[in-house]
């Protein structure tokens, strides 16, 4: 724990603390519909704490990794939540939680935090699901009255990993939030609504598991729950590979062009965020945000194929050079044609360049043969470009790009795409970084005139 700050030990202890008060059997725990003999056979505990482990080990092995190893399947700790009491239920989440690796130092308080989060959690959601009536309705397979009572147990076994996680952000950073009675409260409730929805499916199969157990099936066939379970995190855990795989491959990408071209160092990554805001003010579904936000990151890939003398050269190009240089969507069209989950962002990487009055390149496309994607390329790549500051130009201030944008629109630009773009910084700002190698331009305050002789210069 020695290299967290003070602040977080001391609160990874008292979460630690009051985990190990919850294990004990104390009789005379106010919780309403909890009998008062904590006198419980040990045979469930130790049965459900192995398979809590085992679950949560296989999920954390290579065979069905996910993005988030560890802690993260929920049902049996749930189902141990609606068939024990409190103190017996939170002893099922300490052995996994103790014994899954860690993959951060410092590893003991990170096992421990884990621990107690857990322990916490479980046993907020016995007792509440007690208080509810819940125990008596999964004792008679009263399915109205226990999935009330479970809804409650999921809202309070959501609502305290929550809040614990809240809390260990400020105290981790070494710092509480500047608003505490706006700022952190926010976050906490937009974490909670986040998690609510997949907690709600994990306390759907706890309390069928429950159910089971409680039936004339018995223990084994509870068991059986875990098995489209099990194949539905395998297949969460492809998908979430397989993104990560595609981030991968992109990020790759990214990184040879910005070796490549040091002046424009993360200019894509800002053109992914533009596109990405104009899809969302456009009210495009989540996938073709995403996919947008792929070919805003991309549209510049091609300028591997172009010579480094070119991309980095000091004032005019010769038409020779410009030729070259506008061969560059052709060439990331060429780079990125066979990758598959691209979509319409291969299209936007060719067309990028393209003008609405049919004046731009590679193929002089006009109007409506311009595809969506790259409409909404051109004006991110336009607006980023224009307030960055470039080996041939200064940076422009962002009103000054989005009048220069207003005034493009409709012969070089997409109105529609232009007039998202303004609503999006209006309502969110822009905050570009520097990307020229040099210690930070200061803005300039009035327009500058385009540079002419270079591709994508002037819009």
């Amino acid at each position: 724990m020695d290299a967290l700050p003070a602040r977080a030990r001391a609160y990874v202890a008292v979460v630690t603390l009051l985990a190990m008060l919850c294990l004990l059997p104390v009789a005379h725990l106010p919780w309403p519909g909890i009998p008062q003999d904590t006198r419980v056979p040990w045979w469930p505990v130790v049965l459900l704490a192995a398979l809590y482990a085992g679950c949560e080990r296989l999920a954390a092995s290579r065979l069905v990794a996910g993005p988030h190893p560890g802690g993260t399947f929920h049902p049996v700790l749930l189902a141990g939540a609606f068939l024990l009491p409190p103190h017996a239920a939170a002893w099922v989440a300490l052995p996994g939680a103790l014994l899954l690796p860690v993959e951060q130092r410092p590893y003991p308080a990170r096992r421990l935090w884990r621990a107690g989060q857990l322990v916490l959690a479980v046993w907020a959601a016995s007792g509440a699901h007690g208080a509810a009536g819940g125990r008596a309705a999964v004792t008679a397979c009263d399915v109205p009255g226990a999935l009330a009572a479970a809804a409650v147990a999921v809202v309070a076994f959501c609502l305290v990993l929550t809040l614990l996680d809240g809390g260990v952000l400020a105290p981790a950073s070494g710092a509480l939030p500047r608003d505490g009675r706006t700022a952190a409260p926010a976050a906490w409730w937009r974490q909670f609504v986040r998690s609510l929805a997949p907690l709600a499916v994990h306390g759907l199969a706890g309390l069928m598991m429950a159910l089971l157990w409680r039936s004339a099936y018995g223990p084994v066939a509870a068991l059986f729950v875990l098995l489209p379970m099990g194949v539905s995190w395998w297949a969460f855990a492809q998908y979430h590979r397989e993104r990560a795989a595609h981030r991968a491959t992109i990020r790759a990408l990214v990184q040879a062009v910005d070796i490549k071209d040091g002046y424009t160092r993360g200019h894509s990554e800002r053109v992914g965020r533009a596109s990405m805001m104009i899809a969302r003010e456009l009210g495009l579904d989540d996938a073709r945000v995403e996919v947008l936000r792929f070919a805003g990151i991309l549209h510049d890939v091609g300028k591997l194929g172009v010579p480094t003398r070119l991309l980095t050269k000091d004032g005019p190009l010769t038409p020779e050079e410009r030729r070259v240089i506008e061969l560059h969507p052709e060439y990331g069209h060429e780079m990125v044609r066979g990758i598959s989950f691209l979509g319409e962002a291969r299209a936007a990487v060719l067309h990028h360049h393209e003008r609405l009055d049919g004046s731009g390149y590679p193929y002089g496309l006009a109007g409506g043969q311009i595809p969506e994607s790259a409409r909404v390329v051109a004006v991110a790549d336009a607006f980023d470009a224009m307030t960055s500051t470039r080996s041939y130009s200064r940076a422009r201030p962002v009103p000054v790009a989005l009048e220069e944008l207003r005034r493009c629109a409709g012969t070089h630009f997409d109105p529609r795409m232009v007039v998202a773009l303004v609503r999006a910084i209006g309502r969110t700002g822009w905050h570009p970084a520097v990307t020229a190698d040099e210690p930070g331009p200061a803005p300039v305050t009035a327009p500058v005139a385009p540079v002419t002789g270079r591709p994508g210069a002037r819009r």
